[in-house]
């Protein structure tokens, strides 16, 4: 039984904050920070990334906030970009195939998700590798080694897999090779601890039983952390939802508008995953909570301002809670709306999608329906209504999105 000192029990609850960690938990973390420190020997502390899309958002912070605690603590930071894996797919959590990328297509976007990575990571001091640079160089008895210490049953207990066969949808035969390829990364890259969103707890594990295969003595530990809701408190934080994500690299007016627009029911999760308020503090807002007396608007405005002020700076956070104060509570008209020019007769579904202010007719029509469009403060009903006006008016969409209209 190894004595384990405080100092590391401490470190552990700390870098455990809202993660789930395999297997031994805290405990088993605790020995693995001591004896890199007894030993002088940093953890080596893996993230995968497959680089499916050239932006990052809020949900893909919670890893990259991880990662950073470790590099305080002077663990080494190993980051792989997947040009081998984002060939195939991630099939962790799809109910179809993915499709496959280019190589161009990985360098491009790893290329912007590092540019963007580096406001939370301190890309310069972690290690960046490629998976392509071995998993392309395996020969076919690299390969069938590999595949043998996976079974068919093993594989068919994810979830992901199991359904998609229930349902007599295909499943090609080369997503089997994702989580080994995945696994496989740990080995070459000697990983210590392996981050990743709870849908990945088989593939990370994996990553494990794969070390063990491979002769490493003291294999991998898993930190899996939530995945985040999107504003709608519904859905998985999302790119395909664009109304509901919150990109790096939103303004400052839009980050601090949608994080005012999530439900009271993320509050304690944007906290204890989006900033590093201090445990009594959480425990102070998680109880304000239940208190009638307390506005839950005010604990969202600390919210928003914290998360803003990271990616924005004081000044950034400050505008941007001076103009949703403005427009939101006040019902003032923000400072910077954007002067557009509109042909009389124009229709008012065509021009909320020509202005980006939706992504379809469709989501323009449910806007409208909810009472979201108006124009000069009057709600717009009719789905033909059609503009015309003397000299100008103001269009709004939604509680953040204006226009002036001109002739």
């Amino acid at each position: 039984m190894v004595d384990i000192r405080e100092e590391f029990i401490e470190q552990a609850k700390k870098l455990s904050r809202g993660a789930e960690v395999l297997p031994g938990g805290i405990e088993e973390l605790a020995v693995k920070l001591q004896h890199a420190k007894d030993t002088n020997t940093p953890l080596r502390v893996k993230l995968g990334m497959d680089p499916t899309r050239p932006d990052l958002h809020l949900g893909h912070t919670v890893v990259m906030r991880k990662l950073r605690e470790f590099q305080k603590l002077g663990h080494k930071v190993v980051l792989i970009v997947g040009g081998a894996t984002a060939m195939v797919g991630d099939p962790s959590g799809k109910s179809e195939t993915r499709p496959s990328l280019t190589k161009e297509q990985v360098e491009e976007n790893a290329k912007s998700y590092f540019d963007q990575m580096s406001k939370v990571v301190d890309v310069e001091k972690a290690e960046v590798t490629n998976n392509a640079d071995w998993l392309h160089k395996m020969s076919f008895v690299d390969l069938l080694k590999l595949a043998s210490q996976m079974t068919v049953a093993q594989m068919m207990t994810r979830d992901d897999f199991a359904k998609r066969y229930a349902e007599g949808k295909p499943i090609s035969v080369h997503e089997f090779f994702y989580p080994l390829m995945q696994a496989y990364d740990s080995v070459v890259i000697d990983a210590d601890i392996e981050l990743g969103g709870t849908d990945q707890r088989f593939n990370t594990l994996l990553g494990r039983q794969i070390q063990e295969a491979y002769g490493k003595k003291y294999p991998q530990m898993v930190m899996l952390l939530p995945l985040i809701e999107g504003t709608d408190g519904v859905v998985k934080m999302s790119k395909t939802y664009p109304e509901h994500c919150i990109s790096l690299t939103d303004s400052a007016k839009d980050m601090f508008g949608k994080l005012m627009s999530i439900p009271d029911t993320l509050i304690v999760k944007y906290f204890t995953l989006l900033t590093d308020v201090p445990e009594e503090e959480l425990k102070q807002i998680e109880n304000s909570l239940k208190d009638p007396s307390v506005n839950p608007r005010d604990l969202k405005l600390k919210l928003a301002y914290t998360i803003t002020e990271e990616y924005h700076g004081k000044d950034g956070a400050d505008r941007a809670q001076a103009e949703f104060i403005n427009v939101v509570s006040n019902k003032g008209l923000p400072s910077d709306i954007e002067e557009v020019k509109v042909e009389q007769g124009k229709n008012i579904l065509d021009l909320l999608v020509e202005l980006k202010f939706v992504q379809s007719k469709g989501e323009a029509k449910r806007l409208i329906q909810g009472g979201g469009v108006k124009i000069d403060g009057g709600k717009i009903a009719d789905m033909a209504y059609t503009l015309n006006f003397t000299d100008s008016v103001i269009l709004q969409a939604g509680k953040r999105k204006y226009a002036k209209l001109v002739k």
